[in-house]
């Protein structure tokens, strides 16, 4: 899962992007409502904290503008606006949660995966994973704001490996949920297509994806 946190303190940021690190979570931080709103823009998140009173662009106004744009990464406002007006105005503005300083990590971390776990349900047509996002109605895929031209075949075997994202998959149940029974396909075929994919998904980024487990299969995990 991948998290940006939008939060002025230094100190604080720092702990919080530790702090979801070691929960297993991908982190990328930034210090003011501009910086938010680059990485919204081009980046595909799951989720994002963001406090409220940050230099440039106020954390309600980073909101308002990528739900105007048509971006629906959920976002938790994490704040030290405590009064009930405030609150309201920040769900009402279209904020997934909303969080007041002080506070528990235990109860942010909670919260956090409620949020994900929500918005995976409620929008199932729509995959995210790491930098990786899949519109499964579309058969759109695109990875750190890039598009990424799939074949059908591709593609199939893709959503597959996000679907089962962090599990290892072996090579025979790829084959026998891509291709059907009667079809006549060598023995390689999905190390074949697995080598098309890392050229179009990994490839071209730093962080790779898919990875071999020898003598099993392939696990995609971030």
């Amino acid at each position: 899962m991948h998290i940006l946190v939008v939060e002025d303190e230094l100190d604080l940021n720092h702990i919080i992007c530790n702090k979801l690190t070691k929960e297993g979570y991908n982190v990328d931080a930034c210090f003011d409502g501009q910086a938010a709103l680059d990485y919204l823009e081009t980046a595909s998140y799951d989720g994002a904290i963001m406090d409220i009173m940050i230099p440039k662009k106020d954390g309600m106004s980073v909101l308002k503008t990528i739900r105007a744009e048509g971006i629906q990464v959920p976002v938790l406002f994490l704040t030290a606006k405590s009064e009930t007006q405030d609150i309201v105005r920040g769900l009402d503005a279209g904020a997934s949660d909303y969080m007041t300083k002080p506070f528990e990590f235990s109860e942010l971390l909670a919260r956090l995966r409620v949020m994900l776990r929500t918005v995976h349900i409620s929008n199932d047509s729509i995959l995210n994973y790491g930098s990786l996002q899949i519109d499964t109605n579309n058969h759109r895929v695109v990875r750190d704001g890039v598009t990424v031209d799939l074949t059908v075949r591709e593609y199939a075997i893709l959503e597959y490996l996000v679907r089962n994202r962090n599990i290892v998959v072996t090579r025979e149940q790829i084959r026998a949920n891509i291709w059907s029974i009667d079809d006549d396909i060598n023995s390689n075929v999905v190390d074949v297509y697995i080598r098309y994919l890392r050229r179009k998904i990994d490839d071209p980024f730093e962080e790779k994806l898919i990875h071999t487990i020898r003598g099993v299969g392939y696990r995609l995990e971030c």
